[in-house]
């Protein structure tokens, strides 16, 4: 059979002190894929202090990223996605090292990339029957994805979800700036960057470990109305901000009203604290009304920016040119282009000051 375009499947997977689970995670990753010839798998070490890397080494990873101290799951996954697009991934699917996703539904991830109609796919893990997630964890799950779905315009269920897959130029234009946590934000950027996203269900391991964003629920409570409230602020700016000064310069306007009306049945006697308050209230929804309008000046310099490092990061790791192949079925071998990386057998490595 010829005629068949190469394609590049990469891996990723975020570890910080995943020695015990990574074997797991990795033996279940499936080494051929439908519709791509090569599958590769990178290993993001995020200055871990155990033998995560030695164990990534000794499982036959293709790449290694080590960070000499730990930055953090966002920005893992972002120098992962980075040095994904320099190895030439076509396709870019993301996991956990804790072995939390089945690796065999990575298939599930790449088929709608592959159908040409989706840029971003997520993983929607089963919520309502993972035992490990607390109540509370499934509710803060389910409000934070309906806060994405409302703030992106898309219909993604599990947002929280890290098993996803994306194109090699939706890689390109995500910019992550909560250190905490990628999953809310990039579902987000997608929708604004109209990157058609969409969700396949996806099963899930039985959970060896408690999870290391979860310290406890309160911290987890903390941690998940920051981000909501920092998503709105972010990404909705305009909104927020004059959401919010209408709210306190109407609450002033009430209390103004309130003391014309003293005023002219009693000539306000007793009533000059409404008066104050009141103006307090009025300047304040003022001064915020502003703040929306320059807020939203300042989303239209984000976008111009972030338009402007896609089209850097275009010219610095430009398309790599696929040379078709012929595949000779029934046999053990096959003539690939000499344009193929030499791949498994090759440990990259690059270590981040």
């Amino acid at each position: 059979m010829t005629g068949i375009k190469l394609m590049k499947l990469i891996v990723q997977i975020p570890c910080y002190n995943e020695a015990e689970s990574l074997p797991a995670t990795l033996k279940d990753i499936p080494r051929n894929v439908a519709d791509f010839n090569c599958v590769e798998i990178l290993v993001i070490n995020d200055g871990s202090t155990d033998d995560t890397e030695a164990v990534a080494r000794s499982c036959g990873v293709d790449h290694i990223i080590n960070l000499t101290r730990n930055q953090g799951l966002a920005r893992a996954f972002l120098a992962g996605l980075d040095a994904c697009v320099k190895l030439g991934a076509d396709v870019i699917v993301n996991t956990d090292g804790d072995n939390q996703y089945m690796s065999a539904d990575i298939p599930l991830l790449t088929a709608p990339i592959l159908a040409g109609k989706a840029d971003v796919v997520i993983g929607t893990r089963p919520i309502n029957t993972i035992q490990s997630f607390s109540v509370i964890k499934k509710l803060l799950q389910k409000f934070g994805s309906a806060v994405v779905r409302f703030v992106s315009r898309t219909s993604i269920q599990d947002a929280p979800s890290g098993f996803r897959a994306m194109t090699r130029e939706a890689a390109m234009r995500f910019n992550v700036f909560n250190d905490y946590t990628y999953t809310l934000e990039t579902i987000i950027q997608a929708g604004q960057k109209n990157l058609a996203i969409v969700s396949v269900p996806v099963r899930v391991n039985k959970t060896q470990r408690p999870s290391r964003l979860v310290k406890s629920v309160p911290s987890y409570i903390r941690k998940s109305i920051f981000t909501i409230i920092r998503i709105f602020v972010v990404y909705k700016a305009f909104r927020f901000f004059m959401s919010v000064g209408l709210f306190a310069f109407g609450l002033g306007t009430l209390g103004g009203i309130r003391y014309l009306l003293y005023y002219a049945t009693d000539h306000g006697a007793g009533h000059i604290q409404s008066l104050i308050l009141s103006s307090i209230l009025m300047g304040i929804g003022f001064q915020t009304i502003l703040t929306a309008f320059l807020a939203d000046l300042l989303a239209v310099n984000r976008r111009l920016m972030e338009d402007l490092q896609y089209r850097v990061k275009k010219i610095e790791v430009p398309d790599i040119p696929r040379k078709r192949f012929n595949v000779e079925y029934g046999s053990s071998t096959s003539t690939l282009g000499p344009d193929v990386p030499a791949g498994r057998d090759v440990h990259h490595e690059i270590r981040e000051v």
